[in-house]
């Protein structure tokens, strides 16, 4: 699978998530801390792999009506990063506590894009719980809907 196929793909998952958030008539805090986590990081990973400090913290809480400009924003520069970065290039970054790591950005992007999914399932749950009917995201029926 090509890494713009996997961009894409949680790029319309997350989509889907904010369309539910859009047409929220309650309150979600749990959800809409768990999805503010999700753009967090891809937010702190592609500013990392950038060599820049990220603008906001891991568990940093934002408003749901800037989910979708978060995300366009995440997007774009996670294609900016992909195409001025081999794959294969090193990364030396500190994470939330200081501490040195060093790794491919093909592995950072594995971890970011497993990580939006993980929490992704976990924002659909508190979803489904206030009676909101979840969004297909699953990657093969997206897939079989030719929407990648």
């Amino acid at each position: 699978m090509q890494e713009e196929e996997i961009i894409n793909y949680t790029e319309l998952a997350d989509g889907r998530i904010i369309e539910i958030f859009k047409i929220a008539t309650i309150d979600l805090p749990d959800a809409e801390r768990l999805f503010s986590h999700v753009l967090n990081a891809q937010h702190i990973w592609a500013q990392r792999i950038s060599g820049k400090k990220p603008l906001y913290g891991v568990w940093y809480i934002h408003p749901k009506e800037n989910f979708e400009s978060l995300s366009a924003d995440n997007f774009k520069l996670i294609r900016e990063t992909l195409k001025n970065n081999a794959l294969d290039k090193k990364v030396l970054y500190h994470n939330s506590r200081g501490d040195q790591y060093e790794n491919r950005i093909d592995e950072i992007l594995f971890h970011l894009f497993n990580h939006s999914t993980y929490h992704r399932g976990q924002v659909v749950t508190l979803l489904k719980k206030a009676g909101y009917t979840p969004p297909v995201t699953d990657y093969i029926m997206l897939k079989r809907d030719h929407l990648l």
